[in-house]
């Protein structure tokens, strides 16, 4: 281990997650402290990093919140990077998705992605540091016709990437590098449960995807910005 996070205040949402675990794993290895937003009153009870002291767990934390999610940043201190990998899934076929099922999935990915970039850029600005925001997107939004079956999810991916390039272009000259991961199908247990038949050999282990973020997150990470790093394993 290189130690390359000692003593830098990362913020990961999604913490208490399958990705987030992997993730948390690897700052944790490398010295990070780690602030977890829940939307729960308490740490679920198989989150492994519970009681850890470099672990801080926020308990409900609204992401889709702007308030909630402003004063929950406010009190990082000298944030150093912003992982945002909180989000939600869905399937269904245009003639079966409601307008509250679209609402849904942009509530739980793009505009939970926007306000925490927000709340991260401010931070990082308002400092004069420099810094790092990674997010999650998802192949299909680099390969839209991936989305099929999928649409109102996918949009709200594509949503992601967006904000994603954008930020990164307005906050260039700053020293705020900020990108995004594009995994195809990670190597969840409730993917392999929703997905038994699967061959989940195809499929991106959750130590290479938290490998790729936390290396887009970290300090040894000095000129990538602005990208849509595809994730698509031997799929």
């Amino acid at each position: 281990m290189t130690g390359m996070f000692k003593d830098r205040h990362i913020v990961v949402t999604g913490g208490t997650g399958a990705l987030g675990g992997a993730v948390l794993k690897r700052l944790l290895d490398e010295g990070a402290t780690c602030h977890v937003p829940s939307s729960h009153a308490s740490a679920p009870a198989d989150f492994e990093y519970a009681g850890n002291d470099h672990v801080v767990l926020v308990p409900k934390v609204d992401l889709a919140d702007a308030p909630a999610v402003d004063a929950f940043y406010a009190a990082v201190p000298a944030l150093w990077a912003s992982i945002n990998l909180a989000g939600g899934f869905a399937m269904a076929r245009i003639d079966q998705a409601s307008p509250d099922d679209f609402a849904a999935m942009m509530d739980l990915n793009a505009r939970t992605a926007f306000l925490c970039c927000r709340a991260a850029a401010r931070a990082m600005l308002a400092s004069g540091t420099e810094g790092r925001i990674v997010n999650v997107v998802a192949r299909t939004a680099l390969e839209p016709r991936q989305g099929s079956g999928m649409i109102a999810y996918a949009a709200s991916k594509a949503a992601v990437a967006a904000i994603t390039v954008g930020l990164a272009d307005e906050v260039k000259g700053k020293g705020i590098l900020v990108n995004a991961v594009a995994p195809s199908i990670l190597d969840t247990p409730a993917n392999r449960k929703g997905m038994p038949k699967a061959d989940f050999s195809k499929w991106v282990a959750l130590d290479d995807a938290a490998e790729a973020i936390c290396h887009l997150a970290s300090p040894q990470n000095k000129a990538t910005s602005g990208a849509l790093v595809p994730l698509y394993g031997k799929a």
